[in-house]
């Protein structure tokens, strides 16, 4: 979506630098001292110094590091202006001045938001939120030019970062949603405005933030309570916390799963995890094979799928975008190890329901040997011992050798750095089939990267 610096300026209530410039009043088309037009466009917004380029508004956060500190580069990478809360008048930039940039970037998403009159999807849950809008995106591209969230950018930053850079011609935006705390995903929405909303499932996941079970199901049902009487919520009826937000809500709702609207009968998986299936909607019924592995992103392919349809897309471009989906980087990788091997690399983030379905997974490939490394599921609080003691005993009950990273808490000792795993095991050879698996903090990819480097001697 496209931006003049007069408009930037109505929707941030910001000041722009230098100010002997007249073009601080909206409407002007004057230089700047930096030689940008007032009216120049701004063709992207971003927070990431590596990601800008000619025509970009740069945003300045102060997080662990602070934007401000990247201005040069932002100049010299050709940016149209930067969002900041501290001038840098030394800085040869157009600069708009505002308190807060965090603020004045929601500022911009809800701008951006306010020029759009296509279905906005908001997507969020404890587990699959990502895997679903990835499934959901793949759909949509095929009715149309489609809008969604990058990666996981989930957060108030990513969701107005996501409408920003929506293209003007998009016919469906799809906006992922996390939450660390009740009110977050309510904020979200403020600036989101969706008009369908989709909850996978409420799952031990955060509960270090949000205390328990049910303030987590509160804190999702923001969602539903959101949406315009017009709109529709899609909701999971085999999860019965996400089933009671039929009552939060006076949206049209759809549920899908077993015991819902939208099923998905006779479910197989192959020997490389790619699930099919028969798909029954009020829409029609079609065949299915999915694109992506595991049988529980099948959950999650039925709730992309009754969004979309809920949205207007045809049963057959659901199909079509159903097989040829990917997803997001980490999720469910399965590679081939330079021995022969099978790494099953889903080291993305884990919590308690995600590391169930992972193992589960493992234990489908064909194999002589399994093993799981497994990092720390973080954030759990009090309840994460007993969790961390539940997956090892159900590695047990499947036959798989457990390998802990970074934790004791599987009871068994943790190594402490991908070289000690290294020095136990190298990559898997041929009849054995490892999963790589735990949260952000362990960043268990370098494993993957490790084992895939490796040569035979």
């Amino acid at each position: 979506m496209q931006f003049t610096l007069p408009e930037l300026l109505l929707a941030t209530t910001g000041q722009l630098h230098p100010p002997e410039n007249p073009a601080a009043q909206p409407g002007s088309s004057t230089l700047n001292a930096s030689g940008a037009e007032s009216d120049a466009m701004v063709t992207s917004v971003t927070i990431d110094s590596r990601a800008l380029v000619p025509g970009s508004l740069f945003v300045a956060i102060q997080g662990e590091r602070d934007g401000h500190d990247f201005l040069e580069l932002a100049a010299g990478q050709g940016a149209s202006a930067a969002l900041v809360s501290r001038l840098r008048p030394e800085v040869e930039l157009t600069q708009i001045l505002v308190p807060d940039t965090e603020k004045g970037l929601a500022d911009i998403g809800r701008a951006a938001r306010s020029r759009m009159s296509v279905p906005v999807i908001g997507i969020t849950g404890s587990v699959g939120k990502t895997s679903t809008k990835d499934l959901l995106a793949a759909i949509a591209a095929h009715s149309g030019p489609v809008a969604a969230s990058e990666k996981s950018l989930n957060n108030e930053l990513g969701v107005p970062l996501t409408l920003a850079n929506a293209l003007a011609e998009a016919e469906r935006v799809i906006i992922e949603m996390g939450a660390r705390g009740v009110g977050h995903i309510r904020y979200l929405c403020e600036i989101a405005e969706p008009t369908i909303g989709i909850v996978t499932r409420v799952a031990l996941a955060h509960t270090e933030m949000f205390g328990s079970l049910e303030a987590t199901a509160e804190a999702k049902s923001e969602l539903v309570q959101s949406l315009p009487s017009s709109g529709t919520a899609v909701l999971n009826a085999e999860d019965p916390l996400v089933a009671a937000m039929a009552d939060r809500t006076d949206a049209t709702v759809i549920t899908y799963g077993s015991t819902g609207e939208v099923v998905a009968e006779a479910v197989a998986l192959d020997d490389r995890l790619f699930p099919s299936f028969r798909l029954i909607s009020p829409w029609g019924n079609a065949s299915v094979r999915l694109g992506v592995r595991g049988v529980h992103n099948v959950s999650n392919a039925l709730a992309a799928a009754t969004a979309a349809l809920a949205s207007g897309v045809h049963l057959d471009h659901v199909v079509q975008g159903l097989s040829e989906s990917t997803l997001s980087p980490l999720r469910m990788e399965l590679l081939k190890s330079p021995y022969g091997g099978g790494i099953l690399n889903d080291s993305y983030n884990a919590n308690p329901a995600s590391m169930r379905a992972a193992l589960e997974a493992l234990a489908s490939l064909r194999g002589d040997r399994r093993v799981a490394v497994l990092g720390v599921m973080a954030e759990l609080g009090e309840q994460g011992p007993a969790e961390h003691q539940a997956i090892a005993g159900l590695a047990r009950r499947l036959g798989i050798e457990l390998i802990a990273f970074g934790t004791d808490l599987y009871g068994t000792q943790g190594l402490s750095s991908i070289d000690e795993v290294l020095a136990l095991q190298s990559a898997p050879g041929e009849g054995e089939q490892f999963l790589v698996k735990g949260s952000r903090i362990a960043a268990l990819e370098r494993l993957v990267e490790a084992w895939m480097s490796q040569t035979q001697g």
